[in-house]
């Protein structure tokens, strides 16, 4: 018996060995016999793609060179991705670091494609397009006499830049107007502040406007809260119509009034494009108060500071709902004068939401316009009725008195007046969330 067992233990022994070789030849076949399909497919659409380059070359109307029509696919193959992806030939690499690198005449807008139109983000604070009356979520649909159907971003881009003092008109499409609108610009050297301070008139309330994210913006708001500490009761944080700009900066703006934390996240295909930005303790301002200003002109590094100050309840949101746009994009070269722009990840805000194409949602959302205000000249008070009188005297007489008194403040761009709070309903919305949240949270 224990020799039929140890005949029977053998046996199985050794069809379990031959099946599991068996199965590990099974494997590594499959293993190859998949490589080998995944080859062929990549194979095969190679074939084809050269197959139609080499068709369109053959039998196209019009002569085409083989570099154009490379490049033609190329433009085609990064556009179809999203509308941040594209390809640069010589001539658009070459504007794209004059751009980044250099002084340009240009517009100040900053545009992006929404449901397959070009669209405004924000027009830049002091350039020739806010000058000119141009506004966020503007629709362009000609630029000159050339319709932008179909235009890729850097086409748009690299025909609105161009010689300082030159003419260009936008036709646009903007909400609530009956017809398209033309708007001609003079273009000029874009040179940007990118953070004002003012004071609120009658308060103690501080007021500081980021019009976009360049390499000073973290420094500059940290000074103005430096100066400011002991002598505010809140702060107004305004990143309406602010295009993005420096993720550092945004990460850094953000670490100023949190102690900790994740502030963003970005996700890519590869590993190293994954990163997380941590909040640090060292220079955090917490005992203030804060609201944020935001719109549907506020995009990318705006998302994420307004986004995350939102997420850790540290601010709270006023306006509307900010653009959506929450990808990261690299610049690659193709040898030394070509290169792509390509999306490589995407960010995250704190509790995991994304930015991209959802935009942020403000906690309080006020549509932009004016403070409706009652004038009635009959409502006088005990303490007016002397001054009324007065008036009316003056009147019959057919004099008035001339204050000489010129309020210094009032023309000084260091104050936002009541006169400037009446224009701006998000901004009295805000002036009055800071005080119920310092009577609320026991600020002093």
């Amino acid at each position: 018996m224990k020799d039929k067992k140890f005949i029977a233990l053998g046996f199985t022994t050794t069809i379990v060995a031959s099946a599991l070789f068996l199965s590990s030849s099974l494997f590594a076949k499959s293993d190859h016999t998949l490589s080998q399909q995944i080859g062929e497919k990549r194979l095969n659409a190679l074939a084809k793609y050269t197959k139609v380059i080499q068709t369109v070359e053959q039998y196209y109307v019009d002569d085409q060179n083989i570099s154009d029509i490379v490049d033609k696919s190329l433009e085609g193959l990064l556009s179809n991705l999203d509308a941040h992806s594209s390809f640069m030939n010589k001539k658009k690499y070459k504007d794209m670091k004059i751009q980044t690198e250099g002084e340009f005449g240009g517009l100040g807008i900053t545009v992006g494609m929404r449901d397959g139109a070009l669209t405004v983000i924000a027009p830049i604070e002091g350039t020739p397009a806010d000058k000119a009356g141009m506004k966020s979520e503007d629709i362009i649909l000609k630029i000159n006499d050339k319709s932008t159907l179909n235009m890729t971003i850097d086409e748009a881009v690299a025909i609105m830049r161009g010689k300082p003092k030159t003419k260009i008109n936008l036709t646009i499409v903007r909400k609530k107007e009956p017809k398209p609108l033309t708007i001609e610009i003079i273009r000029d050297i874009i040179k940007i502040d990118s953070v004002y301070t003012k004071k609120i008139e009658d308060s103690d309330i501080l007021y500081i406007r980021v019009t976009s994210f360049d390499k000073k913006v973290t420094d500059d708001v940290r000074k103005a809260l430096v100066k400011n500490r002991g002598k505010m009761k809140g702060l107004i944080l305004d990143l309406r119509n602010n295009p993005g700009g420096l993720l550092n900066q945004a990460v850094g703006l953000t670490d100023l009034f949190v102690e900790e934390g994740i502030i963003v996240s970005q996700k890519g295909r590869l590993e190293r494009e994954n990163q997380v930005y941590n909040a640090s303790k060292n220079g955090t301002f917490t005992d203030i108060p804060l609201v944020v200003l935001i719109n549907g002109g506020s995009a990318s590094a705006s998302e994420i500071v307004s986004g995350a100050l939102q997420d850790h309840k540290r601010a709270v949101l006023v306006g509307k709902k900010s653009f959506g746009k929450g990808s990261v994009q690299v610049i690659l070269p193709i040898g030394q004068e070509e290169a792509l722009r390509i999306t490589v990840a995407r960010y995250y805000l704190p509790n995991g939401r994304t930015i991209q194409a959802k935009g942020v949602v403000p906690d309080i959302e006020v549509f932009p316009g004016e403070v409706i205000v009652e004038e009635n000249d009959f409502s006088i008070k005990e303490s007016d009725l002397k001054k009324h009188l007065e008036g009316q005297l003056e009147k019959l007489d057919g004099k008035k008195k001339v204050d000489t008194k010129k309020s210094d403040d009032k023309k000084s761009k260091k104050l936002i007046t009541k006169a400037d709070i009446l224009k701006d309903i998000q901004l009295k919305t805000a002036i009055d969330t800071i005080k119920v949240l310092t009577i609320t949270n026991g600020f002093h």
